[in-house]
């Protein structure tokens, strides 16, 4: 059996975690299922000369154990003395602090890169060390950055990246429009389709729709394989109550239209029997009342993992629907 889920950030990241420990508890056919995770790579940015993939790399750390659990980013028993070093040398950029074992992933993986190796492959050589237990590809093997159109002081429309819109303005400044650089010439890699492809369920897990999922879906033909699986399709609201789980996922759907609510969400991915990616949805259970897009069915949970076993709860919740959806 074969799970595929899209991915980006901490919230993803555990309740991938909740799913592993939920099919290892299980004793069925699906104990053993496969797990290809496809991670989000527009957050991607280069520091200090290093290529930086946060969201691989929460995803990496989290399922192998290396996470700062309360941040839920970052590396366990972190120092900083290189970032330090850095700041006493006065090398910008000062707002993105780099942890000590954090930048040695970062300095392998560019010696990968330019090397002439693939992200694909770089990152399973970084899986290598970590062991998550399932199989993270990122979305493209072509560079893709999200930027973020803001309001500058004088008045005009500028473009930052995302990591400073994010990080070092905590998105003070409303973004006007996301612009995803390099999406239109990316190209999904064929280990990235033929997990959708030959999927039995694919799950979008409680990740943020526009800069997480959303991102993975602008690189061309994902969002196709998508519509064209066999596989159902099962989505995690990241929002409880009109306010998200946990970032400022608010401000990015503010930005393109869309309310903050599940409902407004599951209707941005859309029902799949209208062109759209859903077959399932599921959503807190203060939100019961709030009907998804017609076609699509949901069901109500709670939705919070603030420990494990409640990741491993919503896991299981997410694909008991997927299976109630393949008959």
């Amino acid at each position: 059996m074969q799970i595929t889920a899209l991915t980006g950030g901490i919230g993803g990241a555990r309740f991938l975690r909740g799913l592993r420990e939920h099919l290892q508890a299980r004793s069925d056919d699906w104990s053993g299922a496969e797990i290809t995770v496809i991670g989000n790579t527009a957050d991607d940015i280069t520091l200090f000369g290093l290529r930086v993939c946060p969201d691989l790399d929460t995803v990496m750390y989290t399922l192998g154990g290396g996470i700062h659990e309360e941040q839920g980013w970052g590396r366990a028993d972190e120092t900083f003395s290189v970032s330090a070093e850095l700041a006493a040398y006065e090398v910008p950029p000062d707002w993105f602090t780099l942890g000590d074992r954090d930048f040695a992933t970062h300095i392998v993986r560019t010696q990968m890169l330019r090397a002439g190796w693939s992200l694909t492959d770089v990152t399973a050589a970084l899986c290598d060390r970590w062991r998550p237990g399932m199989r993270l590809l990122p979305m493209s093997d072509d560079p893709v950055e999200t930027h973020v159109v803001v309001t500058g002081d004088d008045g005009s429309r500028q473009a930052v990246h995302f990591q400073e819109w994010w990080v070092r303005e905590q998105a003070r400044r409303p973004a006007l429009e996301f612009v995803f650089l390099g999406a239109a010439e990316a190209q999904p890699t064929a280990d990235v389709l033929d997990a959708i492809r030959g999927a039995d369920v694919v799950l979008l897990p409680p990740s943020n729709p526009v800069v997480s999922i959303g991102a993975i879906l602008q690189v061309d033909g994902i969002g196709d394989a998508l519509r064209a699986t066999a596989a159902p399709v099962v989505g995690v609201s990241p929002i409880i109550g009109g306010k998200p789980v946990r970032g400022m996922a608010d401000a990015c759907l503010s930005a393109i239209g869309v309310e903050t609510s599940a409902a407004g969400v599951a209707g941005h991915y859309g029902a799949r029997i209208a062109g759209g990616l859903l077959d399932g949805w599921l959503v807190a259970d203060e939100d019961t009342s709030i009907a998804g897009p017609p076609g699509v069915v949901q069901r109500s949970r709670p939705l919070l993992m603030t420990t494990p076993g409640e990741a491993a709860d919503l896991a299981g919740a997410a694909l008991s629907l997927a299976l109630e959806l393949r008959g």
